[in-house]
């Protein structure tokens, strides 16, 4: 379910944080914007020193079933072994909620391709 009073104008540190601790992710440092066109996403590293990338989706731009159509497929990709970033599971759920559609990734490092 999507709130249509969040806004990106709304979306600060501590929203952010909120957001994370919500799901049981316990931001340690380094909460650093990355460009995204469409989204607002920022890369973090938790408690454990994992580094991950949360995605806050536009609101009213994408719905649930799009947002879990492009999940499947990176999951998919995933199992056939392709190098993409997929979304991080959280009781089965790869898309969540606060105050709209959220997911998380685990920054992935990449490496060239060798033939």
């Amino acid at each position: 379910m999507n709130n249509s009073a969040f806004t990106f104008q709304t979306l600060h540190p501590d929203t952010i944080m909120d957001a994370l601790f919500e799901h049981g992710i316990r931001v340690d440092s380094g909460l650093t914007p990355l460009n995204s066109y469409e989204n607002r996403v920022y890369q973090f590293q938790d408690e454990d020193r994992r580094r991950f990338v949360v995605k806050f989706y536009r609101p009213e731009r994408w719905t649930a079933d799009q947002i879990l159509e492009e999940h499947q497929f990176a999951l998919q990709l995933v199992n056939d072994e392709v190098p993409v970033a997929a979304p991080v599971a959280f009781n089965g759920q790869t898309l969540l909620n606060h105050q709209g559609f959220i997911s998380l990734f685990s920054k992935r490092r990449w490496s060239p391709v060798r033939s």
